[in-house]
């Protein structure tokens, strides 16, 4: 192949590969106003994923008036206890988190139920800084079009609670046989605290410290108050 038409073939991969890579930035984006539609029920690229890998997955979509406050509440208290207050993004623990990382120190979480839900929608997991950069636009764009609740009812029905396991349903009813509606305090606060690593903290075996971590997420969903109006007024 002469030097100059192997040179434009691989300018037209190149112009493909960006505009493929442009549509996969800017899909996002036309999605969150198609999901801010109540009877829109997204899926995860994690999901996606177990069909792409032929597995298949569990996951039944219920509104958020279908899930126990229980639940609702142990989550909002064990992942995002600011979430009735922010934006998408809780910038005072994510300055926190930048100056720890430039301090050479340990970095402790700041990401916010919105931030999770961004992810969950529509990028990977991982602890990488691209998906980060990423997924803090697309928080911010979701909280200012979707109502809080609207956030939150999606965030319960994508989330992992292990493998092939998504939504609030289905975790409710492969580890405790009930469902979401049913679920008690206990219960609840066990699944919350899950959440963070759900292949390695198994809601219906927890071990002395998981019980402990589950105990403590209670006591806060049970004197929640203010920090849940957004969803309950």
């Amino acid at each position: 192949m002469p030097r100059r038409q192997k040179a434009g073939s691989l300018s037209r991969v190149a112009r493909r590969a960006v505009l493929v890579l442009a549509v996969l930035l800017i899909l996002p984006y036309l999605l969150i106003p198609v999901y801010a539609v109540p009877f829109t029920r997204p899926v995860s690229t994690l999901m996606l994923s177990e069909l792409f890998l032929l597995r298949g997955y569990d996951r039944r979509w219920v509104d958020i008036d279908d899930i126990s406050p229980n639940l609702v509440r142990a989550v909002m208290m064990s992942e995002d206890g600011q979430f009735c207050f922010h934006g998408g993004v809780d910038w005072r623990q994510m300055r926190g988190v930048v100056e720890d990382a430039l301090g050479g120190e340990a970095t402790r979480g700041a990401s916010t139920i919105s931030m999770q839900t961004a992810k969950n929608l529509f990028l990977w997991n991982g602890r990488f800084f691209v998906r980060k950069v990423l997924e803090l636009p697309l928080a911010v764009a979701a909280d200012t079009i979707w109502t809080k609740r609207r956030m939150l009812e999606i965030y319960l029905n994508v989330a992992e609670w292990g493998p092939g396991i998504y939504g609030a349903e289905a975790a409710a009813q492969h580890y405790f046989k009930t469902s979401a509606a049913k679920l008690s305090a206990s219960q609840a606060a066990l699944l919350a605290v899950a959440l963070p690593n759900p292949f390695n903290r198994v809601a219906n075996k927890p071990g002395r410290g998981m019980r402990r971590l589950a105990a403590l997420i209670d006591r806060r969903a049970k004197n929640s108050g203010e920090y849940i109006k957004c969803i309950y007024e």
